[in-house]
């Protein structure tokens, strides 16, 4: 039985998301990531399902290798070339702790929250902050260690 006491990415998650499809080229996928003043978007096949991130910092690789100083059909190339794989992601009733836990071991800034391989979502660092002040406001969480939550980290030196 789930204690409804805590947050999950299901409750947390934002599900209106701006998504790329793989062969989406990486010129144009540029300009929706600055036009919708997004850092980055799921890319997904036509079945919804999640295959990879493409960031800020992918296109940045992109713009600073070899390889893009090369092609001629820059405006071609698709998304599918430099996105990064999508390695980690979070179950919907994954508990707002955990996730924080994820973002503090991953380098990552959002995590795709997918049931299977299909994506229903998305949380932010931002959503799980936005997630904890909600359960402080209405004296829904505990000050305890939840099943979830892994062993306290050492304070650096």
């Amino acid at each position: 039985m789930r204690d409804q006491t805590v947050l999950t990415a299901r409750d947390i998650m934002t599900t209106s998301l701006v998504t790329l499809e793989p062969q989406t080229s990486l010129l144009e996928a540029m300009k929706t990531l600055t036009r919708r003043g997004i850092s980055g978007a799921p890319v997904v096949d036509g079945n919804g399902r999640l295959i990879g991130i493409l960031s800020e910092a992918d296109c940045l690789r992109a713009i600073a290798s070899a390889e893009f100083h090369a092609e001629q059909h820059f405006e071609e190339t698709p998304v599918r070339r430099y996105m990064t794989p999508a390695l980690f992601t979070v179950e919907p009733e994954t508990g707002i702790y955990r996730i924080a836990q994820h973002f503090l071991e991953k380098p990552v800034r959002r995590l795709p929250v997918v049931e299977g391989d299909v994506l229903l979502g998305q949380v932010s660092r931002r959503d799980v902050l936005r997630g904890i002040a909600r359960m402080r406001e209405r004296r829904q969480a505990p000050l305890k260690r939840y099943p979830d939550y892994p062993a306290e980290r050492q304070p650096m030196p």
